[in-house]
């Protein structure tokens, strides 16, 4: 039916019908195509029913091939039994916490998050009477001791934005399940090839896969990885807020999530090189990464990330002073300002102007982020390059 073709019919007919569909086999292409089509055609009522019968595509909104395979492909990296993709890594993050509380619910999260996610629980959840605490997920016996009859979830993340700090993931899993609450895990930084918060014990986590899961800065993509009841639960929201994941967009991401392996192990190899020399140069007053065996989190990095790779991010901490800060930031050849994290590139940004400018200073130095510290991540330059790089500008700035 679809390919019966009538060349007697008019032109502006004829150009609409001819080459609409394929004609020659196309099955397993060496390489994912894109599959822009807002739906697939059915030949008869029979037919959609079989397709709805096979969770088949019909429109885009409810579902894509493509997003379909990256949903297989991320229950691959964190080993999940299903995944959904979403518009972006905020929009998972929104979706996995409404669709767990409601008006009365009570919600216990890490202090030290990601600005925006912390602007989920005050500025929008606050406002349908769910109340959240904020407090240090580090210390399980302030998180056991928070815990409420009403607590809906616990929400953290695997490395915190921007201290680098590391909560005991099956420890506050075991909290959560002991007072039947869901634990939600922002995998972001780390991502399912060096940490798997489901194996842990978490409920459900999230990855913004605009960072080191796609790697390459030129795409917005988020997931969602639990069961195959909560991903279905999740799912329902998804299609009735239109937050899915574009066509485009997703095929980016999964052609560079086949590299992430490669990746962020030079990225973790490059930036414990990178804190171990910045440890020790005179103008850094501190440095925050867990490959250090300084590190108040060294031990439990060692229990939770896989492969002795403990990630593409750290912070350093320098003189308050925002010349000097400009100078430093100037001077460097190899590192650029990005308000992003996660590419091949290394980029650094200042987290009371980007991912914490909604907070006033003293809400920030509450939770232990000052005016001298920048974030970095860490790319998969050469490690010596980057080590010049800088200290070449710490000399330029801070002499």
């Amino acid at each position: 039916m679809f390919n019966d073709f009538d060349d007697t019919m008019a032109f502006n007919t004829q150009i609409l019908e001819s080459g609409a569909y394929f004609e020659e086999p196309y099955d397993h292409p060496e390489a994912m195509p894109i599959h822009l089509t807002t739906a697939h055609n059915v030949c008869d009522l029979n037919a959609l029913l079989e397709r709805y019968k096979k969770n088949g595509h019909c429109y885009n909104r409810n579902s894509n091939p493509n997003r379909s395979a990256l949903g297989r492909l991320m229950s691959t990296i964190e080993g999940g039994e299903a995944s959904e993709g979403f518009n972006c890594g905020m929009a998972a993050i929104y979706t996995a916490i409404v669709a767990n509380c409601k008006a009365g619910d009570h919600i216990l999260s890490d202090k030290t998050l990601y600005g925006e996610t912390i602007e989920i629980f005050t500025d929008i959840l606050q406002k349908y009477n769910v109340e959240t605490e904020f407090i240090d997920f580090t210390d399980i016996e302030e998180v056991k001791s928070h815990i409420r009859k009403n607590t809906a979830l616990l929400y953290t993340e695997t490395v915190s934005n921007p201290l680098i700090t590391m909560p005991d993931i099956r420890a506050i899993a075991k909290i959560a399940h002991d007072n039947n609450s869901v634990l939600i895990v922002d995998n972001t930084f780390m991502t399912g090839a060096l940490v798997r918060p489901l194996e842990l014990g978490a409920d459900i986590v999230v990855n913004s896969l605009t960072k080191f899961a796609n790697g390459h800065s030129d795409a917005l993509c988020g997931a969602a990885t639990a069961s195959k009841e909560m991903i279905a639960k999740l799912y329902h929201m998804q299609i009735l807020m239109g937050t899915e994941s574009p066509v485009f967009d997703t095929w980016l991401v999964t052609r560079g999530i086949r590299t992430l392996g490669l990746r962020i192990q030079r990225q973790s190899e490059n930036a414990a090189a990178i804190a171990a020399a910045l440890e020790k140069n005179p103008y850094v007053k501190r440095v925050f990464h867990p490959s250090l065996e300084k590190s108040p989190f060294h031990k439990l990095a060692l229990t939770e990330i896989r492969g002795n790779c403990f990630g593409g991010m750290l912070t350093i901490e320098l003189e308050e002073n925002l010349d000097k800060m400009n100078t430093f930031i100037r001077s460097l050849r190899l590192v650029h300002y990005a308000m992003t994290l996660g590419g091949y590139r290394t980029t650094m940004s200042y987290p009371p102007f980007s991912s914490h400018d909604n907070l006033t200073k003293e809400e920030r130095y509450a939770i232990g982020i000052t005016d001298g510290m920048l974030r970095i991540s860490v790319g998969i330059e050469d490690s010596n390059d980057l080590i010049k790089d800088f200290e070449q500008a710490l000399e330029k700035a801070y002499k």
